[in-house]
């Protein structure tokens, strides 16, 4: 089987125009011009590494907001698992069912980085793309049990695309 690798940085990010948890539609090419996305994925709802990534996205989410920058949360959580998430965590930003793993296949995830046992439980990877205002792929992180890697790499660039 051929492996697509994960989009990379310099590579135009896919459109997509999908409707969060919360019925706000989310549409990439809104930004496009105007802010920043950090587009995270994470495996699941309430679990202890997601819980803190996510928890860490929303501490810095003034700032990013004020630095033209929006977050958007990706997992294959149904509508109602996000909601009790977001609640919980009051979580200022969209999350996104992907279900299906359309986002997670247009992003490249599905083959290599998905991972066998990803698959097999039905989790996307963890993966954080910064996508700069020209809706091309500025930072990727990569780590799956360190949420601290995702938001200070995104602190760090979001610092550097506003400087």
């Amino acid at each position: 089987m051929l492996h697509r690798m994960a989009l990379a940085v310099g590579d135009k990010a896919p459109d997509f125009v999908l409707t969060a948890s919360d019925g706000r539609s989310v549409k990439l090419a809104d930004y496009t011009g105007k802010k920043n996305v950090v587009l995270f994925f994470y495996p699941g709802d309430f679990t202890p590494v997601c819980t803190k990534e996510s928890c860490g996205f929303q501490d810095m989410y003034k700032d990013l907001t004020g630095k033209d920058t929006e977050v958007i949360g990706v997992s294959r959580d149904d509508d109602e698992s996000h909601r009790k998430f977001a609640a919980k965590y009051k979580l200022e930003f969209p999350l996104i069912a992907d279900t299906e793993s359309s986002l997670v296949q247009a992003f490249r995830l599905q083959d290599g980085a998905f991972g066998k046992l990803g698959k097999l439980l039905g989790r996307a990877p963890r993966y954080t793309f910064v996508i700069d205002k020209k809706g091309l792929i500025a930072g990727v992180f990569h780590a799956e049990i360190s949420a601290g890697v995702h938001t200070d790499g995104v602190r760090e660039l979001v610092a550097k695309l506003n400087a």
